[in-house]
């Protein structure tokens, strides 16, 4: 039997740490000290299939440090937010699946991270619906990324338009204080905290002021390799402008041999004014063990820049090789993926049904009807 169409059933089975050196934080106040918020940390990503190599470096390798460094790491698949455009169901889960595997083979490690799949988290949605009713239309319109994936569009799905919410939702729900992120997310934890500081403001200090952790600009920003003005991107029509993690060496090799760099020969770091070169440079130094930009371009002095393609070849193919045998392997036993997400969602829902209990209790919702009607018959008499 296909255990990919098993997921659904499956999935319905019953001190404070110094930041890692390669993130600062968008902190400029400290937490709440009145409050005394444990450190949390919390990221969703969603399943797309195989992982580019922007979204590795750039994201999932950092999730990865900061587990390893002793946080309290939250990550989930967002697969509510993947249906904002239309899904194909069995492709969804399918990526899923792949996406799981993905994750484990990047280092995210379900004995020292929580990680689970969104929608086997009901609570997600309860407290969406919640937020939903306290931010506006007017709120959510100004947002950049809505204008941006909307504006080729006649009709726009109401969940692309919410989706800020659920991903407020997200972060709320485990009360998170920290949020890594790119700069083009900044906006949205901008949102979180506002709709937290509602929730507070009107129903009592529940919520911590979450902030972003800003990523190093070459790690956030990994650019197209057809068309550097761009970043990496899994939508780009352009076959060859995207890496991924599962691609061939053969294949890799093809598509740095075509990205788009410049008439100049020597090979220099300008982000500025030589963003193909500079985009190469960048990816060479993330997948080589720490050396800086400065130090790949002292390293290839003499190479023009067509032969300092195939050493950058070299070095994503060497670098993602122990990744992509681990992915095969890990879907060789697609049963025991769900069985990781399944017991990610324990862990989570434990979290998230103590909020929404407290939650519900401050809104006036049905989670303590029963202690009510007792109320209700003291005062009476009975």
């Amino acid at each position: 039997m296909n255990t990919l169409k098993l997921l659904p059933t499956l999935l319905s089975r019953t001190a404070q740490n110094t930041l890692p050196r390669a993130f600062t934080s968008s902190v400029e106040n400290p937490l709440d000290e009145s409050h005394k918020w444990p450190r949390k940390i919390f990221s969703g990503i969603q399943p797309t299939g195989s992982l580019h190599l922007g979204n590795y470096l750039g994201a999932v390798q950092k999730w990865a440090e900061l587990q390893n460094s002793g946080e309290d790491v939250t990550y989930c698949i967002v697969d509510l937010h993947s249906i904002t455009v239309p899904q194909d169901p069995e492709k969804l889960r399918n990526n899923i699946i792949q996406m799981t595997a993905t994750m484990l083979a990047c280092g995210i490690d379900p004995n020292k991270s929580t990680l689970f799949l969104q929608s086997t988290v009901k609570e997600h949605s309860e407290l969406n619906w919640i937020l939903g009713s306290l931010t506006t239309i007017a709120r959510l319109r100004h947002l950049p990324q809505y204008k941006d994936k909307t504006q080729k569009m006649k009709e726009i799905p109401l969940g692309l338009f919410l989706y800020p919410v659920l991903q407020a939702a997200d972060i709320l729900l485990y009360k998170t204080t920290h949020v890594p992120v790119g700069e083009d997310q900044v906006q949205h934890i901008q949102l979180t905290q506002h709709l937290g500081s509602l929730f507070n403001n009107r129903f009592g200090t529940t919520f911590p002021d979450c902030h972003a952790i800003i990523d190093r600009k070459e790690a956030a920003r990994i650019r197209s390799l057809r068309d550097p003005s761009k970043k990496m991107s899994k939508s780009d029509p352009e076959v060859k402008s995207c890496i991924y993690l599962t691609d061939e060496p053969d294949v890799i090799v093809e598509k740095i041999k075509k990205a788009v760099t410049d008439f100049t020969s020597e090979v220099t770091y300008d982000p500025e004014n030589r963003l193909g070169v500079s985009n190469l440079v960048a990816i060479h130094s993330l997948v080589s063990n720490g050396k800086t930009p400065e130090e790949i371009c002292k390293d290839v002095q003499g190479i023009d820049t067509g032969k300092y393609k195939m050493v950058v070849a070299e070095a994503v193919i060497e670098h993602l090789k122990p990744i992509r045998t681990k992915i095969n392997e890990y879907l060789k036993n697609p049963s025991e993926l769900v069985y990781i997400l399944d017991d990610g969602r324990e862990k989570a829902r434990t979290i998230a049904e103590e909020t929404m209990a407290e939650v519900k209790q401050k809104v006036g919702l049905g989670a303590n009807m029963s202690e009510f009607a007792m109320l209700k018959k003291v005062s009476k008499g009975v």
